[in-house]
């Protein structure tokens, strides 16, 4: 890895082209950059059949065999399993089933509208919501359990709590910022790519 200098407009027109928490300089320039080498991809699923057992002439059964044939397949996964709780979000409801235009419009400014959706995927996913306390940048805390907390990783946060919960959020990020915090909020508590950006676009 190569360390380059780099006037600070330029840095501050890199950082605005993050697309999500965490990404890295060198990902942010994959994308931008014509003809930057791609970066490899992880495994993908590899269905292997496994062939069914030989049946004993005397003993073979046609309703079993198809039985046997239609099960005699397994999935072998290189990635980690998502747990039950995540795979479908919208089995224990989803935010689309509350947010409404009035809601939205209610709110006249970003931070009110930023703190109503928190607070609203906080209620509909009240056992998972302390996922949001993973989700941090690399030298300050977005989410924490009081406004103490969050204002010992850094000066003028702002920290806000999250209506009707006993978590707090910084406020003093940028529009971008906040929407990126949305997203990754989204797919903590398991809901899709897609539906992550339909929750950023709310704000």
């Amino acid at each position: 890895m190569k360390t380059i200098e780099i006037d600070d407009d330029l840095y501050q027109y890199i950082a605005g082209q993050t697309l999500k928490i965490g990404e890295s300089a060198s990902d942010i320039l994959r994308r931008l950059l014509p003809g930057a080498p791609v970066k490899a991809m992880a495994p993908q699923p590899v269905v292997l059949p496994i062939a069914p057992a030989a049946t004993p002439a005397n003993t073979a059964n046609a309703a079993n065999a198809a039985t046997s044939l239609a099960e005699n397949t397994v999935t072998v996964n290189t990635e980690t399993t998502a747990e039950p709780s995540m795979v479908n979000a919208s089995k224990a409801g989803n935010i689309f089933d509350l947010v409404t235009p009035a809601d939205l419009q209610a709110e006249h400014n970003i931070v009110g509208r930023f703190l109503y959706l928190l607070s609203v995927l906080a209620r509909v996913h009240k056992k998972q919501f302390h996922k949001v306390l993973d989700i941090k940048g690399r030298n300050r805390l977005y989410f924490g359990n009081s406004a103490a907390e969050l204002s010992e990783t850094g000066t003028s946060t702002n920290p806000k709590q999250i209506p009707n919960t006993a978590f707090w959020v910084i406020t003093n990020s940028n529009t971008t910022r906040k929407k990126m915090m949305l997203t990754e909020t989204a797919i903590k508590l398991g809901y899709s790519a897609e539906d992550a950006e339909r929750i950023r676009d709310l704000l």
